[in-house]
């Protein structure tokens, strides 16, 4: 099988390169190789590499930067999503898809199930509800939320670095999801292809926190590891003491129960990927 990944050096790019099962063939692309956000593009390259399967891991994902970018925000989640998907059918391929808990506006107070009702608070969940429509209903789309990796900028490495750097630090504590780990995810994304999975499926670790609850755990993982040799105050805050240009979900942990059941159990639990990657930080720091 000959795969095509966009996003290739991103978290989850990254993850799908280093969990791809044995006898795949990898094409891994960057923006450098192909601009997502010149569309005319994708079809004549899908046509030179014809693979079986295309994973678009690539996205804006500049959340807030997407509320006065709206036109290059919808061009790579939107209108690139389905030139992927009539490039992926024109060679026959199958077209899996990257979405976002922010589709859905936050207010259910349980799980949030592949169908249930979407309605996105700006313009980033706009463009990848958008994308999402586009791929079509022949696509597998996977929505997760939270994503952090070993390499790469995300939350654990913004938190390692300030609770090196500050005696004090303040993070919302009014925002519910749940963290996932990449490579577990790049995981799951491989298992759902070889099962023939198509539709949207949700996928996390498993469990839930605030912002709070995986910084207070952060800091306790990375106290355990060695990483952090000093007490660090962490001070829960509001939404509306931490203004940003978008609005987030205040709730968003998704139902993954129609996924669990296709890949044959449950997902960790998220502290336990996260322990395992601060150790692998640290054991790497020596």
């Amino acid at each position: 099988m000959k795969a095509l990944i966009t996003g290739c050096n991103g978290q989850l790019g990254r993850g799908l390169q280093a969990t791809a099962p044995e006898g795949v063939t990898l094409v891994c692309v960057g923006s450098a190789e192909l601009d997502l956000s010149q569309p005319d593009l994708i079809a004549p390259f899908v046509e030179s590499v014809r693979p079986n399967v295309i994973i678009n891991a690539a996205a804006y994902t500049a959340v807030d930067k997407a509320e006065s970018d709206a036109d290059r925000a919808m061009a790579v989640n939107g209108t690139a999503v389905g030139a992927l998907a009539d490039a992926a059918r024109s060679v026959g391929a199958r077209f899996v898809h990257v979405s976002t808990d922010f589709v859905f506006d936050g207010t259910a107070g349980t799980p949030y199930a592949p169908d249930a009702p979407t309605s996105p608070l700006g313009v980033y969940g706009e463009t990848k509800l958008a994308g999402e429509s586009l791929a079509g209903e022949d696509a597998l789309i996977v929505r997760t939320a939270w994503v952090y990796a070993p390499v790469g900028g995300n939350f654990v490495h913004t938190m390692l670095r300030l609770m090196k750097e500050r005696p004090e630090i303040r993070v919302v504590a009014d925002q519910i999801g749940t963290p996932s780990y990449a490579p577990a995810l790049a995981a799951a994304i491989w298992k759902l292809i070889d099962v023939g999975a198509t539709g949207i499926h949700h996928y996390t670790d498993s469990g839930a926190a605030s912002w709070y609850d995986f910084a207070v755990a952060i800091y306790e993982e990375g106290r355990a590891a060695g990483l952090l040799d000093k007490d660090v105050a962490i001070l829960p805050i509001a939404t509306a003491d931490y203004p940003t240009p978008a609005r987030r979900p205040s709730y968003s942990v998704l139902d993954k129960g129609k996924t669990f059941a296709a890949l044959g159990g449950p997902a960790p639990h998220w502290r336990t990927h996260l322990r395992a990657m601060i150790a692998g930080v640290q054991a790497a720091s020596q």
